[in-house]
């Protein structure tokens, strides 16, 4: 379960960082964001944030990156329920995949700490 979260996060950073003008933007767009300096800060901060939790993840595991990367999910969820609530009808469910992603993140948090993360 760790491994595919750290996945997760890391492979969408990379996945925004390779195609930071094509879909995020136009979900953006579609939102009423049309200023490029913003599409491309809100971009940005999220492929960042992304890399951020997958590296915390991969180099701290525990429950503090758990509730960081759980922060993050529902911070970004909340967005883009606002800014685009269709997104939980897609069929590939760009939104919906966040809760079983979310099931796994409070299953690890509730986990036994063992005497790495406690050192």
């Amino acid at each position: 379960m760790h491994l595919s979260l750290i996945a997760v996060w890391l492979g969408t950073a990379l996945v925004s960082a390779i195609e930071h003008r094509g879909l995020s933007v136009q979900v953006l767009a579609d939102a009423g964001i049309h200023d490029a300096r913003w599409q491309t800060f809100l971009v940005w901060s999220g492929l960042l944030a992304d890399l951020a939790v997958g590296l915390a993840l991969w180099l701290r595991p525990g429950r503090e990156s758990y509730l960081a990367a759980l922060l993050l999910m529902a911070a970004m969820t909340v967005l883009a329920t606002v800014l685009q609530p269709t997104l939980w009808l897609h069929p590939l469910g760009p939104l919906l995949k966040n809760l079983p992603i979310a099931a796994m993140l409070l299953h690890l948090m509730s986990a036994p700490v063992t005497p790495k993360e406690s050192a």
